[in-house]
């Protein structure tokens, strides 16, 4: 996944035969980084302009890279890793700014509410909102597994679950609306 900045470009790249404290991986990182301690299952690296910055790792479901791994929001490069959301600057020293578990399984993307300048993640178990600070705004759950469709519409978020029951929650309170 390739992102444009004025910072360069930013790559983000699926590492899942990275192993941390190796010299024998394929490519090199400025930072090595493990989120929670709950084991590593997803592991994500960071380049810009072709310079490995840093790269994360945490636990939870498995995740590979696709649109909605990573945001880039101001001076901020947001990334969807395992069940966590990774914040980091992307002013040198590229450090982690915050990082947070999201989800008791897997976070599936991320998605900016540009309006409300909210983040919002799209979780296996929990639909979650945040601020670009990092703090947890609210969280929904499901009568089931959130599988099914994604959509951020400009007032609220609409998820589909492994049953096919829609769920439509506000943006900026997470309260479920009506028709859900």
């Amino acid at each position: 996944m390739n992102i444009d900045s004025r910072y360069g470009v930013i790559t983000v790249v699926d590492e899942p035969t990275y192993t941390f404290d190796s010299t024998d991986n394929i490519r090199c990182y400025a930072r090595e980084i493990i989120l929670g301690d709950d084991g590593v299952s997803s592991v994500h690296g960071v380049m810009l302009d072709d310079t490995g910055l840093l790269v994360i790792g945490t636990g939870g479901g498995g995740t590979g890279v696709h649109a909605q791994s990573a945001l880039l929001i101001d001076d901020k490069l947001l990334l969807a890793v395992g069940n966590q959301v990774a914040c980091v600057s992307l002013i040198a020293p590229h450090d982690l700014l915050w990082s947070r578990k999201v989800d008791m399984a897997t976070c599936f993307g991320l998605y900016w509410a540009a309006r409300q300048r909210a983040l919002i993640s799209h979780g296996e178990l929990e639909i979650t909102g945040l601020s670009l600070e990092g703090d947890v705004i609210w969280k929904a759950m499901g009568a089931d597994i959130f599988t099914g469709r994604f959509q951020l519409a400009p007032d609220h978020v609409e998820v589909v679950d492994f049953y096919d029951t829609v769920y439509r929650f506000d943006v900026v309170t997470g309260e479920a609306l009506k028709g859900s």
